[in-house]
């Protein structure tokens, strides 16, 4: 599957964005679905996941009520909405996706990434 991310921008804090990710070659409803983030001079870290039907879904602590992950399997689309936006969101966020039931939630395991698109709140 070939994964592309898009909805990335700077933003003030408290602010609100979307972020898509499209999903190519192959088929979208078998996939569990995911988002990472990475800051500079950090590792890559788990932000949200999705499960393949949508009904199931996890979070990161520190995003935990401010954004919501989910799916639409007839578009082959994965969403990040992110509200509430804070200077320390402030990343290249990564979709990703594997077969399992979830995505893994640490990153080596992950077998299938989208590029990045970079999100920047100012504060």
């Amino acid at each position: 599957v070939q994964l592309q991310a898009s909805g990335g921008g700077l933003v003030q804090a408290g602010a609100s964005l979307r972020l898509s990710c499209a999903a190519a070659e192959g088929t979208f409803s078998n996939y569990a679905m995911g988002w990472f983030r990475q800051a500079p001079g950090k590792e890559r870290e788990f932000v949200a996941r999705v499960s393949r039907s949508g009904q199931s879904t996890g979070y990161a602590d520190s995003v935990k009520g401010r954004f919501t992950i989910s799916r639409d399997n007839a578009k082959n689309t994965v969403y990040l909405q992110m509200n509430s936006l804070k200077s320390e969101d402030t990343a290249v966020y990564y979709c990703a996706a594997d077969t399992g039931i979830l995505v893994p939630t640490t990153p080596r395991d992950i077998r299938y990434w989208g590029q990045g698109t970079q999100v920047t709140v100012s504060s």
